[in-house]
Protein backbone atom coordinates (compact mmCIF):
# COMPACT_ATOMS: atom_id res chain seq x y z
CA UNK A 1 0.00 0.00 0.00
CA UNK A 2 2.81 2.24 1.10
CA UNK A 3 4.60 1.37 -2.38
CA UNK A 4 1.55 2.45 -4.26
CA UNK A 5 1.03 5.65 -2.31
CA UNK A 6 4.83 6.51 -2.72
CA UNK A 7 4.59 6.17 -6.81
CA UNK A 8 1.23 8.15 -7.35
CA UNK A 9 3.50 10.89 -4.96
CA UNK A 10 5.85 10.56 -7.08
CA UNK A 11 4.13 10.65 -10.38
CA UNK A 12 2.49 13.75 -8.99
CA UNK A 13 5.64 15.56 -8.00
CA UNK A 14 6.97 14.95 -11.60
CA UNK A 15 3.90 16.52 -12.93
CA UNK A 16 3.70 19.81 -10.96
CA UNK A 17 7.58 19.81 -11.90
CA UNK A 18 6.43 19.61 -15.27
CA UNK A 19 4.17 22.18 -15.46
CA UNK A 20 6.47 24.45 -13.15
CA UNK A 21 9.01 24.44 -16.04
CA UNK A 22 6.38 24.55 -18.89
CA UNK A 23 5.02 27.53 -16.86
CA UNK A 24 8.54 28.75 -16.43
CA UNK A 25 9.27 28.43 -19.79
CA UNK A 26 6.43 30.08 -21.19
CA UNK A 27 6.61 33.27 -19.40
CA UNK A 28 10.32 33.65 -19.72
CA UNK A 29 9.52 33.25 -23.80
CA UNK A 30 7.01 35.49 -23.09
CA UNK A 31 9.08 38.64 -21.58
CA UNK A 32 11.82 37.84 -24.26
CA UNK A 33 9.18 38.12 -27.13
CA UNK A 34 7.63 41.38 -26.04
CA UNK A 35 11.46 42.71 -24.87
CA UNK A 36 12.38 41.95 -28.44
CA UNK A 37 8.89 43.35 -30.15
CA UNK A 38 9.31 46.99 -28.17
CA UNK A 39 13.49 47.21 -29.02
CA UNK A 40 12.38 46.76 -32.54
CA UNK A 41 9.55 49.18 -32.54
CA UNK A 42 12.58 51.46 -30.80
CA UNK A 43 15.04 50.78 -33.93
CA UNK A 44 12.52 51.49 -36.42
CA UNK A 45 11.36 55.19 -34.65
CA UNK A 46 15.20 56.20 -34.49
CA UNK A 47 15.54 56.52 -31.32
CA UNK A 48 14.45 55.84 -27.78
CA UNK A 49 12.06 57.84 -25.70
CA UNK A 50 12.50 57.79 -21.85
CA UNK A 51 9.67 55.71 -21.25
CA UNK A 52 10.84 53.12 -24.11
CA UNK A 53 14.03 52.45 -22.08
CA UNK A 54 11.73 52.59 -18.70
CA UNK A 55 10.02 49.75 -20.07
CA UNK A 56 13.05 48.00 -21.22
CA UNK A 57 14.48 47.84 -17.83
CA UNK A 58 10.97 46.14 -17.12
CA UNK A 59 11.58 43.32 -18.98
CA UNK A 60 15.22 43.17 -17.91
CA UNK A 61 13.77 42.80 -14.27
CA UNK A 62 10.89 40.38 -15.21
CA UNK A 63 13.53 38.28 -16.62
CA UNK A 64 16.15 38.34 -13.57
CA UNK A 65 12.83 37.24 -12.07
CA UNK A 66 12.39 34.54 -13.98
CA UNK A 67 15.82 33.16 -13.69
CA UNK A 68 15.90 33.49 -10.00
CA UNK A 69 12.65 31.40 -9.85
CA UNK A 70 13.89 28.86 -12.51
CA UNK A 71 16.70 28.60 -10.45
CA UNK A 72 15.83 28.72 -6.81
CA UNK A 73 12.47 27.88 -7.20
CA UNK A 74 11.81 31.00 -4.67
CA UNK A 75 10.47 33.93 -5.91
CA UNK A 76 11.78 36.74 -3.85
CA UNK A 77 9.83 39.51 -2.97
CA UNK A 78 12.22 42.17 -3.78
CA UNK A 79 12.34 41.56 -7.25
CA UNK A 80 8.59 42.62 -7.62
CA UNK A 81 9.09 45.50 -5.42
CA UNK A 82 11.77 46.69 -8.07
CA UNK A 83 9.42 45.74 -10.83
CA UNK A 84 6.74 47.90 -9.31
CA UNK A 85 8.88 50.63 -8.31
CA UNK A 86 10.27 51.30 -11.86
CA UNK A 87 6.66 50.62 -12.88
CA UNK A 88 5.65 53.49 -10.82
CA UNK A 89 8.79 55.48 -12.04
CA UNK A 90 7.68 55.24 -15.53
CA UNK A 91 4.57 56.34 -14.53
CA UNK A 92 5.80 59.55 -12.58
CA UNK A 93 7.89 60.62 -15.13
CA UNK A 94 5.82 59.87 -18.34
CA UNK A 95 2.23 59.73 -17.91
CA UNK A 96 1.41 62.46 -14.99
CA UNK A 97 2.69 65.08 -17.13
CA UNK A 98 -0.76 64.49 -19.03
CA UNK A 99 -3.05 64.56 -16.21
CA UNK A 100 -4.83 67.92 -15.40
CA UNK A 101 -3.68 70.14 -13.06
CA UNK A 102 -6.22 69.95 -10.40
CA UNK A 103 -5.18 66.52 -10.27
CA UNK A 104 -1.89 66.64 -10.60
CA UNK A 105 -0.62 67.75 -7.48
CA UNK A 106 -2.48 64.72 -5.60
CA UNK A 107 -1.06 62.51 -8.08
CA UNK A 108 2.18 63.39 -8.04
CA UNK A 109 2.17 62.92 -4.16
CA UNK A 110 0.39 59.74 -4.04
CA UNK A 111 3.33 57.97 -6.25
CA UNK A 112 6.36 59.75 -4.80
CA UNK A 113 4.89 58.22 -1.61
CA UNK A 114 3.95 54.60 -2.63
CA UNK A 115 8.25 54.62 -4.09
CA UNK A 116 9.15 55.73 -1.12
CA UNK A 117 6.86 52.82 0.85
CA UNK A 118 7.87 50.14 -1.61
CA UNK A 119 12.01 51.38 -1.06
CA UNK A 120 11.38 51.32 2.88
CA UNK A 121 10.01 47.79 2.10
CA UNK A 122 12.84 46.50 0.72
CA UNK A 123 15.16 47.90 3.50
CA UNK A 124 13.08 46.28 5.70
CA UNK A 125 13.37 42.61 4.46
CA UNK A 126 16.80 43.07 3.43
CA UNK A 127 17.56 43.99 6.72
CA UNK A 128 15.44 41.49 8.66
CA UNK A 129 17.00 39.14 5.92
CA UNK A 130 20.47 39.57 6.82
CA UNK A 131 19.69 39.62 10.66
CA UNK A 132 17.30 36.91 10.81
CA UNK A 133 18.35 34.60 7.85
CA UNK A 134 16.26 33.91 4.53
CA UNK A 135 14.95 30.56 3.55
CA UNK A 136 16.90 30.15 1.05
CA UNK A 137 19.78 30.62 2.96
CA UNK A 138 18.60 27.73 4.80
CA UNK A 139 18.28 25.87 1.60
CA UNK A 140 22.14 27.30 0.72
CA UNK A 141 23.48 25.63 3.50
CA UNK A 142 21.78 22.19 3.66
CA UNK A 143 23.07 21.63 0.09
CA UNK A 144 26.80 22.84 1.03
CA UNK A 145 26.77 20.12 4.00
CA UNK A 146 25.22 17.61 1.59
CA UNK A 147 27.59 17.63 -0.93
CA UNK A 148 30.46 18.30 1.77
CA UNK A 149 29.07 15.10 3.75
CA UNK A 150 29.42 13.20 0.02
CA UNK A 151 32.72 14.56 -0.41
CA UNK A 152 34.19 12.80 2.73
Amino acid sequence: MDNKRDRIQNIGDIMVDIFHYLALFVIGGTIVWSAIYEYIHIMSEGHAKLKDILLLFIYLELGAMIGIYFKTHRLPVQFLIYIAITALSRHLVIDVQKVSDDFHLYLLLSISASIVILSLSVLILTYNGRKFGRPEDDALDQNNTNEEAERL
